[in-house]
Parts: structure tokens; sequence; C-alpha cells
């Protein structure tokens, strides 16, 4: 994501959702519509799509935790707002929108942060992939995955789902999910793994939270192209691979944190990342 910005102020409040950020420069985004289940509108969507874009130029964050306000983490699209709305929609507004909800997915995977997803309650259809987007999805017991899509009569490769999915939890798995729909609760995603951490009852925030920031705390130039070479690379033969592997690895040896290591390692004291 290029840095240089057009003439548009940034946004300083956003009408579908919560951001603050923190001293560690760990944003929180919370979903704030807990008496729909956070359901997600068009507004919530493109509000999504163009947070991300902002922290992303802006190179102020280094970590952001995804989270949902009240009994679950997202429950999807509206049914009313999006469903019942799309039905009366041409071909070209139906694309413009799925367009839309899929770059809120290419915006989770491509922004030069880590992303954590705090779960707990429900994680379901749109729920369930920007869940599934993020690089680290924190649970607590209670909560349960669903790929709804073809329960409506529509695909299961929603929004990414059929490229991403396998890449997580492996083709069958990813086949059962997406075909049929069926919840998958907090020990089961875990074992498949769905869930990278699984915490007691309630302290998903908070875990995700101390993830976020220990991540905060890291070579933030080095976590970012580590996060972008495991998405570039996952459709790439080998050669290719090791070819933007030793690339990227010629350009951060010349960067301040590399340099920093030593010297730190040579003083006998913690590394002092700078992030370049």
């Amino acid at each position: 994501m290029s840095p240089f910005t057009g003439s548009a102020p940034r946004t300083e409040t956003w009408r579908h959702l919560r951001c603050t950020v923190d001293r560690h420069a760990v944003a929180t985004v919370t979903l704030a519509r807990p008496e729909k289940l956070n359901a997600l509108t068009f507004g919530a969507y493109a509000d999504l799509r163009d947070l991300l874009a902002e922290l992303s130029r802006e190179r102020a964050v280094r970590a952001l935790v995804l989270t949902g306000e009240g009994r679950g983490f997202c429950s999807g699209g509206d049914v009313d707002e999006i469903i019942g709305a799309t039905l009366g929609m041409d071909t070209a507004r139906l694309l413009d929108f799925n367009r839309m909800t899929g770059q809120v997915v290419r915006a989770v995977r491509e922004a030069p942060f880590p992303v954590i997803a705090a779960l707990h309650g429900v994680a379901a259809g749109a729920g369930a992939v920007l869940a599934l987007a993020a690089d680290f999805r924190v649970a607590d017991p209670s909560t349960r995955f669903a790929f709804l899509f073809t329960r409506v009569g529509l695909s299961g490769g929603d929004m990414g789902a059929a490229y991403l999915l396998p890449r997580v939890v492996g083709l069958g798995h990813a086949t059962r999910l997406l075909l049929l729909g069926d919840a998958v609760r907090a020990p089961e995603a875990e074992r498949i793994g769905l869930v990278s951490e699984l915490t007691d009852e309630g302290l998903a925030d908070t875990a995700a939270l101390a993830l976020a920031r220990r991540l905060a705390d890291g070579p933030a130039l080095a976590l970012a192209q580590t996060k972008a070479l495991l998405t570039a690379e996952l459709d790439m033969p080998l050669a290719a691979s090791v070819e933007l592997d030793a690339a990227t690895q010629a350009l951060l040896m010349t960067g301040e944190d590399y340099a920093e290591f030593h010297a730190a390692f040579t003083d006998k004291r913690p590394p002092k990342w700078r992030g370049r």
C-alpha cells in the first residue's frame, strides 16, 4: 500500500465501526452493531475497506485487532439490508457489491501490519471470512464458525473463502465447511488449524491485544515483508519464491533494524526496533 495520499483529509469518525489506536501503535477496530450481532451493511463493508486503506497508508499502526461488540463477533451480511436489497439489483450493481466485499478481504491480507481477529460467539458468513483473512484468530470457547453461503443459495467461494480456507485448514476440511455450511465450534476449529489460539471464556480480546502489542513491539518492516511473502508465494513455484525471498532479504539487510540487532547483540541488550 503506497503511503502517498491525495488531498482528501483523514477520516476522523466512522459511522459503522469504532477505531482506537493506543500508545503501542495497536489499532482496535470494533464492529459496533451489537443489537444485530454486528451484521454487516453496505456501509460497514465500505468503512472497513476505507479504514484499512487509510491505516495502511499512514504507517502509524503496527498491529490491528478486529473484534465485535456484544454477544458475537459478526453474524455476516444483514438479511434485510443486504440480502433483501440485492434482490432488486441488476447484474452490474451486484458485481460492484461483490467486488467491494472482496476488496475488504484483500485489504486485510495486504495491510502492512499483522491483523488479529478476536473472536467470541458467532463468526458466520462474511464474519467467518473476515476472521479467516486475519493473520491470527484468537478465540474463546463460545466461538463458532459457519461459512453459510450455500445455505442461502450462493457459492461457498465468497469473498475469497475458496482460496483462503484450503490454505489454512486443507482441502478436505475446506470442502466440508464450504459445501455443508455447518457450524464449527472453537475446539474443533483449533484442531483443524482455523483457530490460532484458544483462550478461556471471555478472554479472547485480552489475549488478542497482548499478541498485537507483542507484534507491535517487534521489527515492523520485517513483519510486514514476512506477511507479504506469505500471501504472494501461495501460488508461486519454488524457484520464483526463493528469488523473491532473496531480493527481500537483501533489501532488509540494508535497513536500520538489521544493524540494530547486531549492535544490541554486541552490547548485550534488547534491540530497539524502529521498523526501518
